[in-house]
Formats: structure tokens, C-alpha cells, sequence
């Protein structure tokens, strides 16, 4: 009986033992599985990452601080009630873009390039002026905003050397930095645009429900300041500088890759890389998007539940959420201010320099030095030193950023019959043409945009 249970004891010894080294086993499996799926998930997101560009760069450029000014006011003035103009301006913003990408891609010429081609001199050239003088005066604003901004964090510091500051680090950064490294700063700007979001989970009491209605729910009274708010709004989501500047960059992309711009020609495009700029395209005019909704939305739910339903500026949209919601909210909207600002204002300036040097024949491309390609880089300081300018001639800040989105909502819907004639044509686009879908959101924008830029101008002289 003894042996027996000597036996059995033994038995269930070397059981257990057995049941010990497969769970030692099970757990190593696991854990080496573990590992080999964060390491797989890291270089999903690594891949994920670099698979970004101009996209991502144009979408964050469109919330420039002009932009947030527009939103934090359009917040401010009229609460939730036009939640609705982000979702509905989403997939204009990012069909559009995606064309001026595709014109880039197929034809390895900048936008400005392919109008002196297909149409007349004098179409190119009036586009290229009006959206030199839109972007400067875009730039002047921005400059101030910035300034103001960092006078909020940092009151002893002057404006006008705030200002002189801002100006000449971004030339800095653009005549100096090379391209490749530039491009990556840009990028890692893009993430300011997340503050925004994360600004609205910091306020109590925020009213989500209200939110989402009237995010489903139109609501309009057509007075004169709504017409133009609406107009900035959209002439910063579907804005002229930014046509420019994608088509631009989907071309310098190529070269940054080793690639010349004959290379980028229709017969060496994949569905892989068509895929990869649509990802691209559509990821950057979403974070645009959601970071104009999160801006009206907290200056909805602060601002205008306050009481305060006027703004003088960006900077005193922030400063005002100060006593509303506190001091994180307060810093994350600054800090997005000045972020998006070192972003905004060098697309501004680079896209109004792609269009002057293309219409007039100049080399051009920021991943030039200096010395190659002068007159490019001249357009881009002269714009900037007249954008230092204006801050220091007592133009109103808010007339200032008016007269820019009515030059927009003026340009604008001329470059889109461009942009959607060039990109629809297949003699040009080969089998990249718009696809018919692509083509009715296309004149669905341009429509749009004719509207809203008749309408601001009905509004503001008679």
C-alpha cells in the first residue's frame, strides 16, 4: 500500500512538473508573441508615419492662426450652430486636394505650370497675383496672432520684436534648412492641431449633446457677419494657397526621394502610390477638420455660454478661456496658436512663390539652395518682410483677416474650374483622370465657393 502510494506521489510530482515546464512554455509563447506584436504594431505606426507628407502638412496649414481666429469667433458669436460646416466641408477639402495631388503626380509640374500650359496667360497670371496679395495678407495677420499669442505666456516682451522674431526665424527655417529637414519639421507641426482636441476634454460641464445636434443639424440666420464668417471658413478649408502648395509638394516629394520630375510621369505611378497619397490627403484634411470643430466647438462652450460674443483675435480668444476653463485650457489653445503659426506661415509663403516662379518661367523648389534658384526664394522674403509690414502700419487686424477671405472667396473658385478641368481631363491625366464621383464633389466645392464669395461681397457693399 505504501509503494503504492509512493508511487502515486511521484506520479503526481513529475505531473505537475510536466504542467510547470508547459506553462513555462505557454507563458513564453505568449509573451514572445507579445513582443513580436508591439514590435509589429511599432512598425505599423513607424510606416504609418512616414507614409505621411503633404498631405498632412497642407491639411494642418489650412488651421493657420487666421483660421483659428475665424473659428474661435464663429464659436464665440454663434455657439454650436455651425458645428455643421466641418463635416460638410471635410470631403470637399479633401476631394479638391487629392486632385491638385494627382495633377502633381501625374504631371510633375507645380499647378501654377500646368495653367500656363492648358490655358491663357492672363488667367495664370491674375491667379498668381491675387494669390500673392491673399497670402500676404494671410501672413501679416498670422504674424500678429503669433506675436500676441506668445505675449500671453511671456508678457514683457515687445510685439514689434515678437513679430520681427517670428518673421525671420521662418525665413530662416525656409532659405536655410534644407528641404529634407524641413519637410520633417513641418510634419511634427502637423501634431500641434491635437491641442485643440484635447482642449475640449479639459473643461467641465461641456455640453456634448448640444454639440452633436447642431453638428447634424444646419441652422443659419444669413446675417452679414455670418455670411463672412462662413466665407473665412470655408476660404480656409478650401483655399487657393493650399491648391498650390500640395501640387507642389507632391513633386518636390519625388525629388526628395531621388526621383526627377519626368519620373513622376503617369507610366511610372502605382496603385501603391496612389493609395499612399490618398492616405496621406485624407488623414491631413481630417485632423484640418477636426481641429475646426474642436475650435468652434470650446469657444461654443465657454465664449459664448459666457456671454462674450466678440473677439478681437486668436490671442484673446485664448485668453479669454483663461477664467472659463482654466489654465490648461488657456495654455494648450496658446500654445496651438503659435504652433500652428511657425506652420501656416511659411505654406503661405512657399505657395505664393511656386505660383509667381512658375508663371514667370523661374526655377523654383524649395529643396534648391539659394543660389540656384534666387528669384524663388526673393518672392518668399518679399512676401514676408510685407507681411512684417503690415503689422507695423496700424491696419486692423480684423479688416486685415476679412479682406484676405474675401480674396480667397475670390480666387478660389476660379483655381477650382482649373483644377477640376485639368484633373478631369485624360489627355493630361491618362487613366488618373477624376473618376465621375470625383468630378460632381468637385463642382459641388466650386459652386460652393462661388456662393459663398458672392455673397460676401453682396454682404459687404450693398
Amino acid at each position: 500500500m505504501l509503494n503504492k502510494d509512493e508511487n502515486l506521489t511521484k506520479d503526481l510530482v513529475k505531473l505537475g512538473q510536466n504542467v510547470a515546464d508547459v506553462g513555462e512554455e505557454a507563458v513564453a509563447d505568449v509573451v514572445k508573441t507579445t513582443v513580436d506584436l508591439e514590435k509589429e504594431g511599432v512598425k505599423k505606426a513607424k510606416d504609418f508615419w512616414h507614409g505621411l507628407g503633404p498631405g498632412l502638412v497642407t491639411g494642418a496649414a489650412a488651421d493657420d492662426p487666421s483660421g483659428i481666429y475665424t473659428y474661435s469667433q464663429t464659436g464665440a458669436k454663434y455657439g454650436f450652430s455651425l458645428l455643421w460646416l466641418a463635416p460638410l466641408s471635410f470631403p470637399l477639402m479633401a476631394v479638391v486636394q487629392e486632385m491638385c495631388a494627382r495633377i502633381g503626380m501625374v504631371t510633375g509640374s507645380g499647378l501654377a505650370n500646368n495653367i500656363k500650359k492648358y490655358f491663357p496667360k492672363w488667367v495664370l497670371y491674375s491667379t498668381a497675383l491675387l494669390l500673392f496679395a491673399a497670402n500676404t495678407f494671410n501672413i501679416g495677420a498670422d504674424l500678429g496672432a503669433m506675436a500676441q499669442a506668445t505675449q500671453l505666456l511671456f508678457p514683457g516682451l515687445s510685439f514689434w520684436f515678437l513679430v520681427l522674431g517670428f518673421t525671420f526665424l521662418s525665413l530662416l527655417l525656409q532659405v536655410l534648412v534644407p528641404y529634407t529637414k524641413y519637410a520633417k519639421y513641418l510634419k511634427y507641426l502637423a501634431l500641434v492641431l491635437f491641442v485643440y482636441v484635447i482642449t475640449a476634454f479639459t473643461i467641465r460641464g461641456f455640453d456634448w449633446v448640444g454639440a452633436l445636434r447642431a453638428t447634424i443639424i444646419p441652422h443659419l440666420n444669413f446675417s452679414q457677419e455670418q455670411i463672412i464668417l462662413i466665407c473665412g471658413i470655408l476660404g480656409t478649408t478650401i483655399s487657393p494657397y493650399l491648391f498650390f502648395w500640395q501640387t507642389s509638394q507632391e513633386v518636390e516629394e519625388k525629388i526628395q526621394n531621388g526621383e526627377t520630375s519626368i519620373a513622376s510621369r503617369q507610366e511610372n505611378i502605382t496603385s501603391q502610390d496612389i493609395r499612399k497619397m490618398r492616405l496621406d490627403n485624407w488623414v491631413g484634411m481630417f485632423l484640418s477638420n477636426i481641429a475646426m470643430y474642436f475650435i468652434i466647438a470650446v469657444c461654443a462652450g465657454t465664449l459664448f455660454k459666457a456671454g462674450i460674443f466678440n473677439i478681437s483675435s486668436a490671442a484673446q480668444a485664448a485668453s479669454a478661456l483663461k477664467p472659463l476653463a482654466g489654465n490648461q485650457a488657456y495654455l494648450l489653445f496658446t500654445i496651438g496658436i503659435i504652433g500652428v503659426g511657425l506652420l501656416g506661415v511659411p505654406v503661405l509663403a512657399g505657395s505664393a512663390s511656386y505660383a509667381i516662379a512658375e508663371s514667370f518661367g523661374w526655377r523654383e523648389g524649395l529643396y534648391r539652395k539659394f543660389r540656384e534658384a534666387g528669384l524663388f526664394y526673393g518672392v518668399i522674403i518679399f512676401s514676408m518682410l510685407i507681411g512684417l509690414i503690415i503689422n507695423f502700419v496700424g491696419l486692423d487686424s480684423i479688416k486685415t483677416l476679412i479682406w484676405s477671405a474675401v480674396f480667397n472667396g475670390l480666387v478660389a473658385p476660379v483655381v477650382l474650374i482649373l483644377i477640376v478641368l485639368l484633373s478631369s481631363n485624360k489627355t493630361i491625366m491618362g487613366k488618373y483622370a477624376n473618376s465621375p464621383w470625383t468630378k460632381i464633389i468637385g463642382w459641388m466645392a466650386t459652386i460652393l465657393m462661388v456662393v459663398a464669395g458672392i455673397a460676401t461681397l453682396y454682404s459687404i457693399f450693398f
